[in-house]
């Protein structure tokens, strides 16, 4: 059934997608269009919007992107600065703000926290909401992806209380410095042992070619995040580092407690012995780690495929290098039938809060509405002219990156949410200047190339109710503990087994027990 629902997602995008392309002059949907524009005498509604925010400036009443996404929409967004720092930070943000009343209109729940908000009372149910007032949004998503959003609901009423994303492309991979395997002579490693002796000669023989012993091999964040390459070659379901459900033995299984597992922890513990992994890794906040590889000090490391096209130009600005980032291909270990881990049906990307005024509730669903519509995914992407792009010879021409000057699209970028491998890549391509292309073109040959090694893991879709009542297990404490102390030689392998046994007794059992169960649902 995942593979049918998959492919139905795919084919369902790709011809809404030609479906608007080729009809666009007919102008068609009234309804749907005066949801999204407003007459000149129509007073506009503010609302607050919080979303991913790498590091962009703040959306502020009468800001450029205010005025951009007014003009669009017919909607005012704020949207204040709320340090990402890889979920964490936005997430403790958050929670001050519910604590103390203050809930933004329309925000990206995290964690799971969107359950405990609905059995609060304190989100909005979207089931008539949606296909009445955001009839682009509710058409864009497949009805067996609702459905899915309708099995998590965990008042088990089936209703609707979030917006799924999707995305029809593995989006996060392995990433190896080419460059530097072609200065040293090596080829692409496709083995374990292939691998290792590349990170070896990362570390000892002067890729860069500096004079210095200065490369980092390979590495990650702190709680072992964003190295999921060292883990997928052991055929280990893994999301950003939060371990996953997928099939072992026949069963659905949480990756975390199985021999994969074990295993994996044991090679990474050899590779942090050997100063094959960056020393510091579980120190590395995410501005940490982004400024090590930023500044072309590492050799490889896991993350967004296309987003190569935003390191590029600052390793060569640093470096004075024209550096090529490529695919690693999953290193084959025996035994072991290793992928990076895909989920098509993504987690909730918007909830909205309840008990707003009519007024701010209608200009919630006009924003949700208008950024659905794919008419205006072009227009999205290049953003504020002069802030995200600037017209060459007539021509829209992307910006590079500015963290500095540019303020934040994420809150807009709904071909992020709901992402087509052929649509974004194109609009990429399309998007770029002639300083930028070469960036581009190697981000849209990693977004292909990656999907060799992809795979759909079992728990796709899976609720975050599953793990009700055990908030440790949800946020993979015990896990974590064990696996940083595993990695950097505080303790042996053999605790490994401890750490099953106190997961299984601290409620694994139990959420094991229903996550096989919702997998018998949805199957």
């Amino acid at each position: 059934m995942k593979k049918r629902l998959f492919i139905l997602l795919v084919t369902f995008l790709t011809v809404s997608i030609l479906t608007i392309a080729c009809s666009s002059e007919s102008g068609k949907n009234s309804h749907e269009n005066g949801a999204e524009t407003s007459g000149e005498n129509e007073e506009i509604v503010d609302i607050e919007v919080w979303a991913v925010n790498e590091g962009f400036k703040a959306i502020d009443h009468g800001s450029p992107l205010y005025e951009f996404i007014v003009d669009k929409f017919g909607v005012g967004v704020i949207s204040p600065y709320v340090e990402w720092n890889g979920g964490t930070g936005y997430l403790d943000q958050l929670n001050l703000r519910i604590a103390a009343g203050e809930m933004p209109d329309l925000f990206l729940p995290y964690k799971g926290i969107e359950y405990d908000l609905v059995n609060n009372g304190a989100i909005e149910d979207l089931t008539d909401l949606l296909p009445k007032y955001a009839p682009n949004l509710w058409e864009l998503i497949p009805e067996e992806v609702w459905d899915t959003v309708r099995a998590n609901d965990p008042t088990e009423e089936g209703r609707i209380y979030y917006v799924p994303g999707i995305r029809n492309y593995g989006i996060t991979g392995g990433l190896i410095r080419k460059d530097w395997l072609e200065n040293l002579g090596l080829s692409m490693p496709t083995t374990q042992e292939e691998y290792v002796n590349v990170l070896k000669a990362f570390k000892n023989d002067d890729p860069n070619g500096n004079g210095k012993q200065d490369e980092i091999p390979t590495g990650g964040r702190e709680n072992a995040r964003w190295m999921d390459h060292l883990f997928a070659m052991y055929g280990i379901a893994m999301y950003e580092g939060f371990p996953e459900w997928d099939i072992y033995d026949g069963e659905l299984t949480y990756s975390a407690v199985t021999p994969n597992m074990r295993d994996a922890l044991k090679f990474m513990s050899e590779l942090y012995a050997e100063g094959l992994m960056d020393q510091e890794t579980f120190l590395n906040d995410k501005q940490a780690w982004d400024g090590k590889i930023n500044s072309g000090e590492v050799g490889n490391y896991f993350h967004w495929t296309e987003t190569v096209y935003t390191r590029l130009p600052q390793i060569e600005a640093s470096t004075g290098v024209k550096a090529d980032i490529s695919i690693l291909p999953v290193p084959e270990v025996p035994r072991y039938q290793g992928f990076y881990s895909h989920e098509p049906t993504l987690g909730p990307q918007w909830v909205v809060r309840s008990g707003m005024e009519e007024e701010k509730l209608m200009a919630t669903m006009k924003l949700l509405n208008g950024y659905a519509n794919q008419e205006n995914w072009e227009d999205i992407y290049y953003g504020v002219e002069g802030m995200h792009h600037k017209i060459v010879d007539g021509k829209r021409v992307a910006l590079p990156e500015d963290k500095s000057t540019q303020q934040n699209m994420d809150v807009i970028k709904a071909y992020n949410h709901f992402s087509l491998l052929d649509f974004k890549s194109k609009l990429m391509l399309d998007a770029a200047g002639d300083e930028q292309m070469a960036y581009v073109e190697q981000g849209v040959r990693n977004m292909k190339e990656n999907q060799k090694y992809v795979k759909v893991i079992a728990g796709n879709g899976m609720p975050e109710s599953i793990y009700q009542d055990y908030p440790d297990i949800r946020s993979a404490s015990t896990y974590l503990e064990y696996a940083t102390k595993i990695i950097i030689g505080e303790y042996p392998i053999e605790k490994f087994d401890e750490f099953v046994d106190r997961w299984n007794k601290s409620g694994g059992e139990d959420v094991t027990k229903r996550a096989r169960e919702w997998y018998v649902g949805v199957n």
